[in-house]
């Protein structure tokens, strides 16, 4: 005799009649306080057999009949911790897969591809309105009578943008920041700050995508995100050997750019953009200026030094 398979839905439907915790008009009772101290403990018994076979190894032969048993406990207390918090199992999971799928690239032992053409923000929009599919800006110093070293930054022979300080106390290295946006531009696809002030590509004026993408509130989001990252990582020395930024780090990514094109990127291309960025960085500030080539079809910001 065969089964169909068991749903998430009608498993969390049946654990319901086997819920004997106080509901919530007697006494006043937290509906929500017995399932999560049911998951705390449970969680802990399941420490406790990985604790034993740890110490016992082969000798401790139940282990895996106890992660069973254990596990499906803390299935129940899930699913009733979810009943009482007014949502179903089904919704639970499709969320946490929408997120993890956003978070970490799918794992199915390819390479990401390249990004198709259509695929770039403007890619209905004639060149001059596009950022430059490849690209090769040079950062260099620039001798300046003021209190702390400055760079300029070059795009097909001419300067572009503002010369740059690092506008903090000491040499933070900050002037040479635009490898942020110039990452963003690679990776992403997307820079406001790149496409104005260095390539001078913006969308057409009038239109709500220069007004939206390209104007100033998008301007700013970009530059505060690049400084909030910039803090970040000088707190994690400087990103190097850090292999995955912490998750509530990219979700600020998120939040700033809630509302613009960019929020389609998954967060796991935004930590790239941010690794890649900072690895050029890195390498301008070590060798006071270089060059940096983009490639938006491959997503990859590379570093040569100054000839």
């Amino acid at each position: 005799m065969t089964h169909d398979p068991l749903t998430l839905a009608e498993y969390q439907r049946r654990s319901r009649q086997t819920d004997h915790f106080p509901q919530p008009d007697d006494e006043g009772h937290d509906p929500l306080l017995g399932p999560l101290l049911g998951l705390a403990g449970e969680v802990g018994t399941l420490l406790a057999a990985y604790k034993k076979r740890l110490r016992d190894g082969a000798a401790y032969e139940l282990f895996q009949d106890n992660v069973a048993e254990e596990l499906g406990d803390i299935l129940w207390y899930l699913a009733n911790a979810a009943e009482k918090a007014g949502l179903s199992l089904d919704e639970v999971a499709e969320r946490n897969l929408a997120k993890t799928s956003d978070r970490w690239p799918v794992q199915d032992g390819h390479s990401p591809t390249n990004r198709r053409p259509s695929e770039q923000f403007d890619a209905d929009l004639p060149e001059q309105h596009q950022l430059p599919r490849t690209f090769e800006v040079t950062i260099r110093p620039v001798p300046d009578d003021g209190p702390e070293p400055m760079i300029e930054v070059i795009w097909k022979n001419r300067r572009v943008a503002s010369r740059l300080g690092d506008n903090t106390y000491g040499d933070s290295g900050y002037r040479y920041h635009d490898a942020f946006h110039l990452a963003n531009a690679a990776v992403l696809g997307w820079s406001p700050v790149a496409r104005g002030q260095i390539f001078g590509r913006k969308r057409p004026k009038g239109t709500m995508a220069d007004a939206v993408e390209d104007g100033g509130r998008a301007i700013v989001v970009e530059e505060a995100f690049a400084a909030f990252m910039f803090e970040y990582a000088r707190q994690h020395n400087d990103l190097q050997d850090v292999r995955h930024l912490d998750y509530n780090a990219l979700r600020t990514f998120r939040i700033f750019t809630a509302g613009l094109e960019v929020a389609q990127r998954h967060l796991s291309e935004v930590e790239e953009a941010v690794f890649q960025g900072f690895a050029a960085w890195r390498e301008l500030r070590a060798n006071d200026g270089g060059v940096l080539q983009g490639d938006l079809a491959a997503r990859k910001l590379t570093y040569e030094p100054l000839a």
